[in-house]
């Protein structure tokens, strides 16, 4: 096994021997709450697909073999866990630092076209998604991911390797740290320490090194932000664009989230599966006070007049300059996040000509091609968009975001996939550019964070139209109760002409 940060290699350690050896029964808490589950269940599913999980045998630290091992229980889709929904299975693939090698990308897009439809989703935290897993093909689609070097070392820390990178980390001019190498720390913590197995699938850590491509409006339950090239900030519950609470030396990060998680899994009911909804009841100020009685280094006070750094305000495309002159990052997004295999299988070829064989998926549910010879970026940025990716800024699906909607989802009230495509053509053609998000429910699972507009599906073909502002919570304030996609287009076209900011 390689590291993903270093490309050294390292020891795969089994940590089954560090279980306790009459443990049988397992106390999982995840974002629905806590599972308690005893017996073996198959990892594939029949029947109607209306089941809303699939219950495993939560085995917490199972060394990863040639024998396929059995996830914890989650309502979340993992590698070893494949989800139902209306069009078949849900396999999601956890990317370190969003990298995806081209061997990777080839590994995953022949399963996804031998073992399901063929349909790839990329993520909000970066990471990859294969839906239409096809009934009794998932043992052979985990076994062929696992087989890329895709999984966990132990079976357990599938759920818990949550930590978002700028796709940029490393590349940036802007940044003020590359943060790479304690990304892959972290990671390692996460992975190698049993105790934060128990952590929800949906806790995750953010690391901000301040570059200008980067995602800073998605909460996280925890994110270190770089001051400079030699500490960081930390914050809780929120993103690097709020006000940091400490500040550490950079050689601290690693120890300080190793005592932060332990000691909010010590004080966390089953129920608080989440940052937030401990703080809910325990103040930060106390939370940092019992953490700096664990810690042999001071927290220190954040700095008084530090600056969020720069960033992007809407989802890049394009070509952009590197810290290392000559170089360039070549940014492109997926149409509304999806991808089919035959693209993915294309991109790998494109990254082993262009950028080393690397891809790294972005938060904007994109890709970003580094360390392009300036000469060549144009030539690939143009090979992007006959592959039908967004490669062009002004693109209109680049602002918009969509949720599986109706045709995959039980839940979805609209097709709102298809919605926007067509919100999309109407949009190019009266030249407005909303960031808006087309949610076909009240869950808003498509997008992390709330969208200057949000259209929730009301009926199969009426949105409600919401607009973000900081005095109403939730989507914001209502702005028109039912409105058709056709409306939807008009009313962007009269509120926000061609090159009105739209927030």
């Amino acid at each position: 096994m390689r590291h993903w940060a270093t490309g050294k290699a390292v020891a795969d350690e089994d940590l089954s021997a560090r279980r306790p050896a009459d443990e049988r029964w397992s106390r999982v808490p995840t974002s629905g709450g806590v599972y308690r589950c005893h017996e073996t269940l198959s990892t594939g599913f029949a029947g109607p697909v209306a089941a809303s999980l699939l219950l495993v045998n939560p085995v917490r630290d199972c060394p990863l073999t040639a024998e396929l091992p059995t996830p914890r229980a989650s309502a979340c889709p993992g590698l070893l866990r494949i989800v139902p929904a209306l069009d078949g299975g849900i396999c999601r693939v956890k990317l370190p630092g969003g990298v995806l090698h081209s061997a990777q990308a080839r590994a995953i897009g022949e399963a996804a076209r031998r073992y399901a439809s063929g349909t790839l989703e990329l993520t909000n935290r970066s990471n990859l998604q294969i839906r239409g897993v096809l009934p009794g093909q998932e043992s052979a689609l985990i076994g062929a991911l696992l087989a890329a070097g895709l999984g966990p070392r132990v079976a357990a820390a599938d759920d818990v390797r949550n930590l978002l990178l700028s796709p940029a980390a490393g590349l940036d001019p802007q940044a003020r740290m590359d943060v790479r190498p304690l990304a892959g720390q972290l990671l390692d913590l996460l992975q190698d320490t049993p105790a934060l197995h128990a952590l929800s699938a949906k806790f995750a850590l953010q690391l901000d090194g301040g570059e200008a491509l980067a995602m800073r409006e998605h909460p996280h339950d925890l994110w270190l932000a770089a001051e400079d090239e030699r500490h960081l900030l930390l914050g809780l519950a929120g993103c690097p664009s709020d006000a940091p609470l400490a500040r550490i030396e950079a050689a601290q990060a690693v120890e300080l989230v190793h005592q932060l998680l332990l000691l909010f899994l010590e004080l966390a009911t089953p129920e608080q599966s989440r940052m937030r909804q401990l703080l809910a009841q325990l103040p930060a100020s106390e939370l940092l006070q019992r953490l700096q009685a664990r810690l042999d280094f001071p927290l220190q006070p954040p700095t008084a007049d530090w600056q969020t750094p720069a960033g992007v305000e809407r989802a890049p495309a394009g070509i952009y300059p590197q810290a290392r002159a000559g170089l360039c990052m070549v940014v492109a997004g997926a149409q509304l996040g999806r991808l089919h295999a035959e693209q993915l299988l294309a991109l790998a070829e494109l990254s082993e000509r262009y950028a080393g064989g690397e891809l790294r998926l972005t938060p904007w549910q994109g890709l970003l091609l580094g360390n392009v010879p300036q000469a060549e970026a144009a030539t690939l940025s143009n090979a992007l968009g006959e592959l039908g990716l967004l490669h062009e800024a002004g693109d209109p699906l680049l602002g918009l975001v969509a949720c599986t909607g109706s045709a995959a989802c039980a839940r979805g009230l609209a097709d709102s996939k298809h919605h926007a495509l067509h919100l999309a053509e109407l949009l190019r053609a009266n030249g407005a550019r909303p960031q808006a998000h087309l949610s076909a429910c009240p869950r808003s699972c498509a997008s992390a964070r709330v969208q200057p507009y949000t259209l929730l599906a009301s009926t199969p073909d009426h949105y409600q139209l919401y607009q973000r502002t900081p005095e109403v919570t939730g989507f914001g304030r209502l702005l028109v109760p039912s409105m058709t996609i056709d409306e939807a287009g008009a009313w962007f076209a009269r509120h926000l002409p061609a090159g009105l900011p739209d927030a």
